[in-house]
């Protein structure tokens, strides 16, 4: 509870900086505020007994306290991407206050016992993430994105919504403890009722996480925002979402995986499939990265449908080493695409003679990304494959691994380009902050650590 009133306080600050004539005080004392949640959470860790508030409707158990830090730690790294774009805003407190706000709904979302609570969250976190997608406001790209996301975001909040309702007939509480009990006894009102309740809020659901075919407005969405609002929606707001799917169908219906696994096994696949091969296509490598957001979702879903004992931290681990390496990617493509006027392949072309540490970030993250050892991508997908083995979902386990090997190619496509082609101008030396140096530094570390030490995530929950 600590986590969320210091991040709500946080947002309050930024959004009144801008009355008080305080707005460079807006990134530094919002930085130092996040770092410090960090160690407020990790204080819940241990906490005897684990904090129940609200009337049990938010519990900080130790999958909410793992989360919760995932979901900090990047948005710190994430303002380090983003401290160029923020200080040449006149809209910084806007943009900071909006996205500590949208934070607070992603800590909110991992920490639900209440299905009241799982709505609040995802609304507090979906709103302010519309308003940044359309940021920009003199790129209609960007308006474009925004309003395409609000639409898209309000359709599936309805079927969420519809869902809820429809449990709630069922089993008479919004208590997923409750529930669960209500559904195991089978004295449920309405067999029909829970059920189709299920696969609504199992749409809402997949729409969060951007897995087809609710995907649609992801490429678009992700082309037409800034770069670094992209990297927050493709990181925190996918990590919140999963995290909050799993807690709900671990919690509330896993003895009712006839209703709802065999529809995540078809989704799962036909999200490994089309991601991955529709990525092969893009010649925007931004738009590679939004095609290859969407195949992650896939990877993830397979935490779900296994629902094992290793589940939690399977898909703990892969979002911590989804986000790092995707956090890195963006960093590295922002400052391409500033320098060369485009996102495209040819853009990276001779990145590795003219700015070789850039070069070099960007292949740790694709190597990562693409689940090459020894990164963390490669422990993030072989936790999350063995979680499914495990369940004896060896079919999807295949389409994965194919995936996977597909996903190679479009990865190495960045990678030659850097190392393996000439620009064809005289290229630009790109200089880096102090903040995108640190980024950088923690970024690869995070990589080649997690890849290394897998058990100081996977261990933790």
């Amino acid at each position: 509870m600590n986590t969320i009133i210091l991040l709500s306080s946080l947002g309050g600050f930024a959004m009144l900086a801008e009355i008080f004539k305080l707005r460079k005080l807006v990134y530094p004392v919002v930085l130092i505020g996040l770092l410090g949640a960090v160690g407020v959470t990790i204080m819940d860790w241990n906490a005897k007994p684990l904090s129940a508030i609200f009337n049990n409707m938010i519990v900080f158990d130790h999958y909410a306290v793992m989360f919760s830090i995932v979901m900090i730690s990047t948005l710190v790294l994430w303002m380090l991407l983003a401290k160029k774009n923020l200080d040449d805003s006149v809209t910084v407190s806007d943009n900071v206050s909006l996205v500590v706000f949208s934070l607070a709904g992603a800590v909110l979302m991992v920490c639900y016992a209440n299905l009241t609570m799982l709505f609040l969250g995802i609304e507090i976190l979906s709103i302010p993430v519309y308003i940044l997608a359309g940021s920009n406001k003199t790129n209609l790209s960007s308006n474009e994105s925004a309003l395409k996301y609000f639409l898209m975001g309000a359709f599936a909040t309805g079927f969420l919504l519809f869902g809820i309702a429809m449990v709630y007939g069922a089993t008479v509480s919004f208590d997923l403890i409750k529930i669960s009990e209500v559904v195991f006894s089978g004295a449920s009102n309405s067999k029909v009722l829970l059920s189709t309740g299920i696969i609504f809020m199992l749409i809402g659901m997949v729409f969060k996480i951007s897995a087809v075919p609710f995907h649609f407005w992801t490429p678009d969405v992700y082309q037409g925002a800034p770069t670094y609002i992209t990297a927050f929606m493709s990181t925190i707001v996918k990590t919140a979402a999963i995290a909050a799917f799993f807690r709900l169908f671990a919690v509330c219906f896993v003895t009712e995986t006839g209703v709802w696994s065999n529809i995540i096994w078809g989704i799962a696949a036909l999200t490994l499939i089309f991601g991955n091969v529709t990525a092969v296509y893009q010649n925007s490598v931004k738009r590679m990265l939004a095609y290859s957001s969407i195949s992650h979702a896939g990877y993830m879903l397979l935490g779900l449908l296994a629902l094992a004992e290793s589940s939690q931290g399977s898909i703990l681990f892969y979002t911590t080493a989804y986000s790092v390496g995707s956090i890195a990617a963006f960093c590295i493509l922002l400052f391409v695409s500033e320098a060369n006027g485009n996102d495209s392949f040819d853009s990276f072309n001779g990145l590795g003679k003219s700015n070789p540490i850039l070069a070099l970030v960007m292949t740790v993250a694709m190597l990562s990304l693409a689940g090459i050892p020894p990164m963390a991508g490669f422990f993030a997908k072989y936790y999350i494959f063995s979680s499914a083995i495990s369940a004896g979902n060896i079919g999807i386990v295949i389409i994965a691994v194919v995936g996977s090997l597909i996903s190679v190619y479009y990865y190495f496509r960045v990678i030659i380009s850097m190392y393996f082609r000439e620009a064809k101008e005289d290229s630009t030396i790109i200089e880096l902050s102090f903040a995108h140096q640190i980024l950088l530094v923690i970024a690869t570390a995070l990589i080649i650590a997690l890849g290394i030490f897998p058990d100081l995530i996977i261990s933790r929950i």
